[in-house]
């Protein structure tokens, strides 16, 4: 018997409704793609940036503090093995539907910064999403540290994320302390 050709990657562009197969295909896709948030047609990282907002709104329902940082831990190295399959799967290094590292981002800047009221919230949302897309000086560098397939660009596809929430703590910091 010969063994079936292993499955070539998709086209750095592939339509939504190969990459809605795609997803549903293994588990870390799955996760990697925001649970589908990040197959959105309009601004993927902002959906899934806001997928993360609701999801972790809902976790505190049911989550103390401390859980909610256990899952955290737990979502970044799932997450890092996630986006590494998945962008290797996808053949593109960083493609804009993984938004995993948006989602985490997210619940980390909450989980730090809380409690604040909605309008804390939106800023906090508003904040992250300009550092994440204009990716002003540390997050540009961290966006070009590591970049490519394997462990080290999926640690990539997380890191510029991370640094984003980190400079997006330190402006509502510094907003507390005015």
């Amino acid at each position: 018997m010969q063994d079936a050709p292993a499955a070539a990657p998709l086209p750095p562009n592939p339509p939504r409704r190969s990459l809605r197969g795609f997803m549903f295909s293994h588990p870390l896709h799955l996760i990697a793609l925001g649970f589908g948030s990040g197959l959105s047609r309009v601004a993927p990282g902002t959906v899934g940036t806001l997928w993360g907002w609701l999801a972790f709104l809902v976790l505190q329902l049911w989550l103390t503090p401390a859980h909610i940082g256990m899952v955290i831990a737990a979502s970044l190295v799932i997450g890092w093995v996630a986006c590494t399959i998945t962008a290797k799967n996808m053949g593109v290094a960083d493609p804009g539907s993984i938004v995993w590292d948006e989602i985490v981002a997210m619940w980390i800047i909450l989980w730090l910064a809380m409690p604040m009221g909605f309008l804390g919230q939106l800023i906090a949302f508003g904040l992250f999403r300009f550092f994440d897309a204009a990716k002003p000086g540390p997050v540009k560098w961290a966006d070009q540290l590591f970049k490519g397939f394997g462990w080290r660009g999926g640690f990539g596809i997380m890191f510029d994320d991370l640094v984003a929430a980190f400079c997006t703590l330190l402006v509502i910091a510094f907003w507390r302390w005015l």
